[in-house]
């Protein structure tokens, strides 16, 4: 199975012109918890922006909702092509210890979001121990994103 069978198309999206309410408001609306960030003249992934982000990076520091995005957004993020394995997709979650991977094409324009929960939700084959592992993994203490 590839990328392009479970993702998200069309995912919500901000630019890091973008503010952190903003940012926030999408999430709500949308019902998901990591945006990508994209420049405002394309659809190029330049960034990533989580509700975890918006906690540690901006509420927990006193920033208020106000800051641009691109002042509390992950920078290069781990991402994957539409025509990848979704093994492929497992190994940068596990890896990255991330729970959504952008997916992008050949020009590095966003066109999709795969989460942990599109996996788990999908038809392919994959028992409940291999689930259980990329979610392990994924959970490992010991590793934050770097802030």
């Amino acid at each position: 199975m590839q990328a392009r069978e479970l993702m998200t198309t069309d995912p919500a999206w901000c630019t890091p012109e973008s503010t952190v309410r903003d940012a926030a408001e999408l999430m709500r609306l949308r019902d998901c918890g990591c945006i990508p960030v994209l420049e405002r003249d394309s659809r190029r992934l330049v960034g990533v922006v989580t509700d975890r982000d918006i906690v540690c990076r901006a509420v927990a520091e006193g920033r208020g909702h106000g800051i641009q995005v691109r002042r509390i957004m992950t920078t290069d993020p781990q991402s994957c092509h539409p025509e990848d394995d979704i093994a492929a997709v497992e190994q940068i979650m596990m890896r990255a210890q991330v729970r959504r991977v952008p997916v992008v094409d050949e020009r590095g324009d966003c066109v999709g979001m795969i989460s942990q929960a599109d996996l788990a939700r999908s038809d392919r084959k994959a028992t409940d121990n291999e689930i259980g592992r990329v979610v392990g993994r994924i959970s490992e203490p010991g590793h934050q994103a770097p802030i």
